[in-house]
């Protein structure tokens, strides 16, 4: 690690430290205003028992090697594994969402019994290895005041409960919403849309209703911050809250979820000669290049992830617009502790770069370099379905990956035809030799199989 540390442009906000990129791992910064809060958690064990729970990013004490990483000023210098992929709330599915609020309040109540408390309640602090949510902010552990209210309680609510409420009580899928708004779905929003006979719900009244009205008189009011500073909250209030959020989060469901794994084990066949000649040409190439992150894009349920890591792929990012499809993939890798994320993408309008600078969250293509990528029955959903033209399709997947299998179903296939069932076919381009053609402009035709009659698999490469 002699390379100097590269500042995370994203890791401003907190004046206890930074995070820096510095190859394979990830440096965090101690500064002068965090150091006593850290010491206290690090000599407690706090921070080393929640990270050998898998429960916090695991961590090494470097600050000998800080004057040659360019970090001389820093108190204490941590050093960090890379996490595969950094995802964002409005890219979660529900359940995702609802194993990081979950392990949120678990985060909390652990840290109580050591009369530890998290400084503040961001979703942005919780990251996924698999679907296992994990901790990444070290420096949001500090001492418990005793009778101190809960700090984060709104930004819980914004970022942890709303979003999932809307799911849940409304059946809405809040990922366009919160990527709107960064800092997640206000009370005040949120009440709005809450019919009269779902208010009486106790968590909507407290957490959703009450807020809202609180939050209306503070801003008519300039007693609202003085009487925020002197309220006490006894620790039994504090931890009976947690409790009741976490009973109420842990039975939430979404409406139009509750058939999706039925219908999905009722429906799915693994038995058809056009599966297993795709699972056979996915495992030939994971085999093959042996990536270490391999993108699934257009992952559906995950089959071809898992054939992918089954073939040798160290871990894999799966993204998809059906909502429905990623809890199944959900499922799937968290009962079979699988090193699989997915997650949703409209990648005809990827997550961008955003929030302060356009550089505190970075968009789709600035988070990870996968070594490889999948990207089966995807492109006409773009080229057709999206009017992207087929030259402009192919760069964008091309560029995502050195290396992968585009699939690329022709225009007599069932589901090319489902699209054009209902508007003009104004898509002369769209053919299996011009993609051949425009692929071949690109990168390397390493192979290519039909595996029907209208289905042609390419394996390409940049190099």
């Amino acid at each position: 690690m002699s390379a100097a540390a590269v500042v995370e442009a994203g890791s401003f906000r907190d004046p206890g430290g930074r995070v820096f990129n510095a190859g394979e791992k990830i440096l965090r910064t101690v500064t002068d205003s965090a150091v006593d809060s850290f010491t206290s958690a690090s000599q407690s064990g706090v921070l080393r028992r929640l990270a050998d729970a898998g429960k916090l990013v695991d961590f090494a004490d470097v600050t000998d090697q800080a004057p040659a990483l360019g970090l001389a000023d820093a108190r204490v210098v941590l050093s960090h594994p890379r996490i595969p992929f950094i995802s964002y709330p409005y890219e979660w599915s529900f359940s995702l969402h609802k194993a990081a609020a979950l392990a949120h309040l678990d985060m909390q109540l652990s840290l109580l019994k050591d009369d530890f408390a998290l400084s503040d309640a961001t979703a942005y602090n919780v990251q996924f290895e698999g679907v296992k949510p994990v901790f990444i902010d070290h420096l949001s552990i500090r001492p418990y005041q005793d009778g101190e209210i809960w700090a984060g309680h709104r930004q819980f609510c914004m970022q942890f409960l709303n979003p999932l409420l809307m799911w849940a009580v409304l059946d809405l899928q809040p990922s366009h919403w919160f990527r709107g708004s960064l800092e997640g779905i206000a009370p005040e929003d949120l009440a709005k849309l809450i019919p009269l006979r779902k208010r009486l719900n106790l968590t909507i009244l407290t957490h959703v209703i009450a807020q809202a009205a609180m939050q209306r008189r503070s801003v008519k009011t300039t007693t609202g911050s003085a009487a925020y500073r002197t309220a006490r909250l006894p620790r039994s209030g504090f931890e009976g809250m947690l409790h009741g959020l976490r009973s109420t989060i842990a039975k939430l469901e979404v409406p139009s979820h509750r058939t999706v794994w039925g219908d999905y084990a009722g429906n799915t066949s693994y038995s058809t000669p056009e599966m297993q000649a795709k699972h056979a040409f996915v495992k030939e190439m994971v085999a093959a290049v042996k990536p270490a992150l391999l993108y699934d894009i257009g992952c559906n349920s995950g089959d071809y992830s898992i054939s992918a890591l089954e073939a040798g792929a160290r871990s894999v990012v799966g993204f998809d617009f059906d909502q429905g499809a990623l809890e199944v993939a959900y499922r799937r890798a968290a009962e079979g502790n699988l090193p699989f994320l997915p997650l949703w993408l409209d990648a005809a309008n990827p997550s961008p770069a955003q929030g302060w600078g356009q550089a505190e969250r970075k968009g789709f293509a600035g988070r990870a370099e996968p070594d490889a990528l999948l990207a089966l029955a995807f492109i006409h959903h773009i080229a057709i379905g999206r009017n992207v033209p087929l030259d402009m399709a192919t760069d964008w997947i091309v560029s995502q990956a050195p290396t992968g299998i585009i699939e690329f179903p022709h225009k007599s296939d069932p589901m090319v035809q489902a699209l054009l069932a209902q508007r003009d076919d104004i898509f002369p381009g769209y053919d299996k030799d011009v993609f051949a053609r425009l692929l071949g402009e690109r990168a390397r035709i390493v192979k290519q199989v039909d595996v029907l009659p209208t289905r042609t698999l390419f394996w390409y490469g940049r190099s």
